[in-house]
């Protein structure tokens, strides 16, 4: 049988490859095909395109790329006529999956559309849930609440668990955090460094100057991102003296540290798993954020935050995220013992309400057993 997979950022694509040992642990006979980035690519070989690196966030982005994302979404349509898969399993990135996987089922009718890593339609349009029901057939969800509203919709929906819990439970090390030092975590996109390091170092300044014995790290998601910081921090007058700048090392500064500031995203949900007492921020352009605020139906950005229920978290977004109010709230983490442990306290039940490892595993046999029930009809 045949597999057509999309992934569209680096983190799909860690999540795809994941997923495709699995599968083959259970079928080595499946043949695949379709297009994420390095890691499946790698996995899969030369018939499987890498284009995770295109990944873009904000309305702004989309548009400039509008022609790139349409040329590449004739050219997916094209190779699903060709190669005819069985099922086609799409991971994450709904803006461009979900109107994928709608002109797939037109074209398409009889063949299996699987979603893994369900959309967080359920913070920006609710009202969708109904419609992907028609061109969906399977949507495997990583948090429990999802379930019930997709199979609300009539939607065949599976809760498989959530893969971080086993990505980063090879990366636990016993080490003690150090009290004098604060992460700084400002996102993997480059828009989300331009915008965000800066205030995150001008709070590290402040933070400095009320406390001297602290000192700082930044995690940078490439060497490229890592040059931007370090530019970043001797336009203000610092030098890596002030704040070390480590690449592709956020896990390792996560535990280490006393204190974070982290972008909202999947970093808040990994910080979490570490324990790390943060505070989220996020800037994005106004254009982005005036249309998001209209759309989004949650009242929280951070994950750690949507999965408690109410703010653990103190989130600083948008105009709220002033270098004065981020060095407020994170020398709050540093110096108030009882804030920070009733964080971690609140973050290690957040982690604990995700469920048992083995998402990876679980999404397979839900893959194949989709398959069998297509195999027999």
């Amino acid at each position: 049988m045949k597999l057509y997979l999309i992934a569209g950022e680096a983190s799909g694509d860690a999540r795809g490859a994941e997923l495709i040992r699995a599968l083959r642990g259970r079928e080595p006979s499946l043949e695949f095909f379709g297009a994420g980035g390095r890691e499946m690519r790698a996995l899969v070989g030369d018939h499987f395109a890498d284009w995770a690196d295109e990944a873009v966030v904000g309305l702004w982005d989309v548009l400039k790329k509008y022609g790139y994302f349409k040329s590449q979404f004739n050219r997916m349509l094209v190779e699903l006529a060709a190669v005819r898969p069985d099922a086609l399993v799409l991971i994450d990135y709904p803006g461009f999956n979900l109107r994928l996987a709608r002109e797939a089922r037109r074209r398409f009718p009889r063949l299996r559309i699987i979603d893994y890593i369900s959309p967080q339609v359920w913070a920006w349009n609710r009202g969708r849930i109904p419609k992907m029901a028609r061109y969906l057939d399977l949507m495997l969800c990583i948090f429990p609440f999802e379930k019930p509203l997709y199979e609300q919709s009539g939607l065949h929906a599976i809760f498989v668990g959530h893969p971080m819990l086993d990505s980063l439970a090879v990366k636990m090390v016993a080490i003690a955090r150090d009290p004098h030092l604060v992460g700084l975590f400002p996102g993997s996109r480059e828009k989300e460094v331009r915008r965000i390091f800066p205030v995150m170092a001008e709070a590290a300044i402040r933070m400095k100057n009320v406390r001297p014995e602290l000192r700082f790290e930044a995690s940078a998601a490439s060497h490229q991102l890592a040059e931007r910081m370090m530019a970043t921090l001797e336009q203000l007058g610092q030098s890596e003296d002030f704040c070390a700048v480590t690449v592709r090392a956020s896990h390792d500064l996560m535990q280490r540290a006393i204190a974070g500031m982290v972008c909202s995203g999947t970093a808040t949900l990994e910080a979490a798993f570490f324990g790390l007492p943060l505070c989220v921020v996020y800037k994005v352009a106004w254009l982005t954020w005036i249309v998001g605020k209209k759309l989004v139906r949650v009242p929280f950005l951070g994950m750690p935050n949507v999965l408690a229920g109410r703010e653990i978290a103190r989130e600083l977004l948008q105009g709220d995220a002033t270098a004065e109010a981020l060095a407020n709230e994170t020398l709050r983490l540093v110096t108030n013992t009882e804030h920070r442990e009733a964080l971690q306290a609140d973050l290690a039940a957040v982690i604990v309400g995700l469920g048992e490892r083995g998402a990876a595993a679980r999404a397979a046999d839900a893959i194949i057993e989709e398959l069998q029930t297509l195999a027999h009809t």
